[in-house]
């Protein structure tokens, strides 16, 4: 059985699906991320976590939704589910922030970003870090590492992929912010759930 806030984020990213099919380009323009505008960043601040329940298509949605499942789930089992949405929504804000940054000081073209491989990138480096010898199995090429060699090797691709410009139509810098969300949950969440636990 799935963990509830894992359960909870699968139900609202595949509700979300639905509400994209239904009402189309209003949501992208209202709940998207528009890095490349910072004064509709400022007047519309939500999109700062709503970008990370809207996907561009059943695959994209899948992929995201089977990565949360993988890394996630266990990592709830361990941390609860107020840690693991620390490190999740953490993932999701700083990753559009830094996604901003980087679009506004280089230039980079402004389009919407969406998608919740921020957030997944967070669950990532939580299971990196407290799982590092569990074996993670490369779909391409078929590749056994462990954990925190997958996390570590994943996360170098993206800044490179980032820095170089070699992949377009991928928020690379979202993704490492992401990856800083986890890294905060681990560093700080278990203060801060036991804190809420006790109230």
């Amino acid at each position: 059985m799935l963990p509830p806030f894992v359960k909870w984020l699968i139900i609202a990213n595949f509700a979300a699906f639905f509400a994209q099919g239904a009402f189309g380009a209003l949501l992208i323009e209202w709940f998207a991320l528009w890095p490349g505008d910072p004064v509709a960043l400022w007047s519309m601040p939500w999109t700062l976590v709503t970008y990370g329940f809207l996907h561009a298509g059943l695959t994209h949605l899948l992929f995201n939704m089977f990565a949360l499942w993988m890394f996630g789930a266990d990592l709830e089992r361990v941390w609860g589910a107020a840690r693991l949405a620390l490190g999740y929504f953490g993932g999701v804000v700083i990753g559009a922030l830094a996604q901003v940054v980087v679009v506004v000081a280089f230039g980079v073209p402004g389009v919407p970003v969406i998608g919740a491989s921020a957030g997944v990138f967070a669950m990532l480096a939580g299971y990196a870090i407290v799982f590092p010898n569990r074996t993670v199995m490369l779909l391409i090429p078929p590749i056994p590492l462990p954990a925190r060699v997958f996390v570590l090797l994943y996360g170098g691709l993206e800044l490179v992929l980032g820095v170089t410009g070699t992949a377009t139509g991928v928020a690379h810098f979202a993704h490492l912010g992401g990856l800083a969300g986890g890294w905060i949950a681990y560093r700080y969440g278990g203060r801060l759930s036991g804190r809420w636990r006790g109230r």
